[in-house]
């Protein structure tokens, strides 16, 4: 059973982040405020280093904020333990990386399955719904096949099915078409899309790809550290 988000999905209070380098302070957020409604796809943009892929992994809860609260459904997450947390990210959080991180030495089908296996499912239980994803992505055929015998485009789709196979309701992607051509960028953005809209699940997005975040709902320009920029796009 999904969750009951509500209409907000994620609220995000004064969050830093800095690191120690040596004696150094490094302050990568500076102070980010900002909601995200459930079913939204957020494109997060503005150039390299400025802190982007660190609000994501913050967002994934791979990485606690330096200060700062960050609500997940009403929760405040980072009032978890790590144990829990991790079940939380299983259970609650899908991936989409640049590269797809396959596991080469199995399947499509074996690789989709993987997240549910991590989270104590019987193998049994999580074939149909794995078949059932690869077939939402367009890759029926190819379920047997291993990464090395897919295309880029073919792998991201895999990894998009992966992502989706605890059924969260947040997914994250940094750069998900960075290495993908043309076409094949625009066929994922277009699968992403149909992907949020028919199951209303968030969809938060770093990217360069200008057509992509013209066509967000939201996107969230961030410079030295802080939002300098947000704005809702008009749904046409």
């Amino acid at each position: 059973m999904k969750m009951d988000y509500g209409n907000n999905i994620i609220e995000a209070r004064g969050l830093h982040k800095h690191y120690h380098s040596g004696s150094n302070q490094v302050h990568v957020l500076k102070g980010l405020d900002f909601d995200v409604d459930a079913g939204q796809i957020v494109a997060v943009i503005g150039p390299s280093g400025v802190g982007k892929s660190t609000l994501l992994h913050m967002l994934g809860t791979l990485d606690r904020p330096s200060k700062g609260v960050l609500r997940i459904a009403g929760t405040d997450i980072f009032d978890f333990d790590d144990g829990t947390l991790a079940d939380f990210r299983n259970r609650s959080i899908g991936f989409v990386f640049q590269f797809h991180h396959l596991l080469p030495e199995f399947t499509a089908l074996e690789n989709v399955m993987m997240p549910a296996l991590i989270g104590g499912k019987r193998k049994e239980e999580c074939q149909d719904r794995a078949w059932r994803l690869l077939a939402d992505v367009g890759l029926e055929h190819r379920v047997q096949h291993r990464p090395g015998e897919l295309s880029g485009g073919e792998m991201q789709r895999v990894a998009v099915a992966r992502a989706l196979m605890n059924d969260p309701q947040l997914v994250l992607a940094d750069e998900p078409s960075g290495n993908l051509d043309q076409t094949s960028s625009k066929a994922l953005h277009d699968l992403l899309w149909n992907l949020s809209r028919k199951d209303n699940r968030t969809f938060i997005i770093v990217t360069h790809n200008e057509g992509l975040a013209a066509d967000a709902d939201k996107v969230l320009e961030i410079l030295d550290g802080r939002i300098k920029n947000e704005h809702v796009n008009q749904v046409v």
